[in-house]
């Protein structure tokens, strides 16, 4: 290639790959055939071959191309890449809109997160039935086989990092931002502000907090002075390996804090609400297969969803829930704690999704239920959870309404033509034993029966396990249990506590359970309550608690 050729594809918007450097190219081809929308703006040896042949069409999704030639050169999905190439060929724009299409629902398939923007409606994958209200899975986690080492760690921790480094450059509180680096060995007292993750904490002898906080350039002891009760108080709350954000005065390789601030949900004054009065559901902890399972509770909460059961007023709201979202523990699992076979009716773990899906098939199929997994689940206990798959729970993939879903995992529902439509984001809550027992506010607040305070606590954190130790993990490129999109609702379970309560306009809700109490929960000290159902109407954001415990009033 010629540099006249050269600078006449960079003229029209172009960047060449150096494939295509040893090549002749005919400039009068790169003058009459491409123009800015064309093509992608990369341009390869393979791709100028078939703009040569006259086989450009401009239907084709470029973005959607430029990804499948990354996704090739990463060893993960070649064919989609190859398929592509061969539509350039097709002479039937129709032809090509339908194929191209099809690749790129296919494409979806491959990566780990779906921007909302780009999403259309899925159920694990497949268009869901019954058209409006829609459902979309915004942020789903797919299992990335592959051995781990330390760089994944370190990539892990560093995305971390700087995703919520970025929410926090926002706020106004940070004056004076630098980096850590800068500070060090100053002598005077100089007002800063730095960002970085809380690498050691500690009690000084003089009673005070110190907080070793590193960024990317290095590390600084903050101190949080007892007699500056705010930022003492908050200092009380950092947790190890979280992202913070501290304002103070430096001097001799110390920070005196007189601020600490935490990325937050920031308070939302104009929360979205559904133009049609359509209700959700939300439910955890299960556990069919226990010996104290609480099946006839169970189906009666599914007569009532239904219609079939409770008072005339109850029955009219039940035909207005579209969504049921079940937050993990479905079944009770097997060998999950010690001694946990006693307390099992069903012992095969197949068989307990088996009877689970059997009592799901009884909802009515216009209802989707969305499920994520728990630890007492046929998966990997490690966080991000991937969905249930075939080979544990194969009836769940012949129920058309029911969507399933990683741990976490973020869902838009109600979505309609003039409307966004309501985030909802799920998470368990395998970190709420952690914080718990390490965090004084929780522990000396009773969170262990009042959930809410664990995840206002994790909104305020943006993280739903931020310390190292909190839950098992597996490091990811992309740590996907930061808190990047602020949800409209955020519903975890695990505590077998029933919770709902708002923070700075995010809806928080705790599911019930529906297994009595177990010898197990006797020794860690908790205490359930059973069968409560939190209906949340979309259109007012008002919550119900419906209750089908049969020593309740209803």
């Amino acid at each position: 290639m010629n540099e006249e050729t050269l600078n006449l594809f960079l003229e029209k918007g172009f960047l060449v790959s150096p494939d295509l450097f040893s090549e002749e190219v005919d400039s009068s081809i790169v003058r009459s055939r491409l123009n800015i929308k064309d093509g992608p703006v990369v341009i390869n040896k393979e791709f100028f071959g078939v703009l040569s042949n006259g086989g450009i069409k401009a239907s084709l999704n470029w973005q959607e191309f430029e990804r499948s030639i990354a996704l090739r050169e990463k060893g993960q999905n070649a064919k989609t890449y190859e398929t592509f190439l061969e539509l350039l060929s097709y002479n039937k724009d129709l032809e090509v809109k339908k194929k191209v299409d099809s690749i790129v629902s296919e494409i979806r398939k491959d990566p780990l997160e779906v921007k909302k923007d780009d999403a259309k409606p899925i159920h694990d994958v497949r268009q869901v039935p019954g058209g409006e209200p829609g459902l979309v899975v915004v942020k789903n986690f797919k299992e990335e086989v592959k051995k781990r080492e330390v760089k994944d760690f370190v990539m892990h921790f560093r995305d971390r990092y700087e995703s919520l480094k970025n929410m926090l450059m926002n706020r106004l509180e940070l004056q004076n931002l630098t980096s850590i680096n800068r500070i060090q060995n100053r002598e005077g007292n100089d007002a800063v502000s730095v960002i970085g993750i809380v690498f050691e904490k500690r009690y000084t002898k003089n009673g005070n907090i110190q907080i070793d906080v590193e960024d990317v350039t290095g590390i600084v002891k903050v101190i949080a002075n007892k007699d500056r009760r705010d930022v003492f108080e908050a200092a009380k709350d950092v947790t190890l390996d979280e992202v913070i954000g501290v304002s103070g005065t430096a001097r001799n390789n110390f920070m005196f804090a007189t601020k600490i601030i935490f990325p937050d949900v920031l308070m939302n004054t104009n929360p979205r609400k559904c133009p049609e009065e359509i209700y959700a559901a939300f439910i955890s902890d299960v556990h069919v297969g226990s010996r104290k399972f609480m099946e006839k509770e169970l189906l009666t909460f599914i007569k009532w969803l239904n219609c079939e059961h409770g008072t005339e007023e109850e029955r009219e709201r039940a035909k207005k829930v579209k969504y049921l979202f079940i937050v993990g523990d479905l079944i009770d699992g097997v060998g999950v704690y010690p001694g946990q076979e006693k307390e099992l009716v069903i012992l095969d773990i197949m068989k307990q999704y088996e009877r689970a899906a059997e009592i799901l098939s009884l909802v009515r199929k216009d209802l989707k239920i969305i499920i994520c997994p728990g630890q007492h689940d046929a998966l990997r206990v490690a966080e991000p959870q991937p969905a249930l798959n075939k080979e544990y729970g194969p009836s769940f993939f012949e129920l058309q309404n029911v969507v399933l879903v990683s741990n976490p995992a973020l869902i838009n529902i109600a979505a309609a033509k003039d409307f966004e439509g309501i985030d909802v984001l799920m998470y368990h809550g395998a970190s709420f034993h952690y914080f718990i027992d390490n965090i004084d506010s929780l522990r000396l607040g009773m969170a262990r029966d009042n959930p809410r305070l664990l995840m206002k606590f994790l909104l305020q954190k943006r993280h739903l396990a931020p310390s190292h130790a909190s839950s098992g993990y597996v490091p990811t490129q992309k740590d996907y249990l930061v808190i990047d999109k602020v949800p409209d609702i955020f519903a975890c379970g695990d505590m077998h506590r029933s919770d709902v309560s708002t923070y700075n306009g995010v809806i928080t809700i705790n599911g019930s359970c529906w297994q009595t109490k177990t010898d197990f929960q006797e020794k860690t000290g908790n205490n359930p309550d059973f069968c409560r159902v939190p209906i949340i109407n979309l259109k007012t954001r008002e919550v119900t608690m419906m209750r089908f415990d049969p020593n309740e009033n209803k």
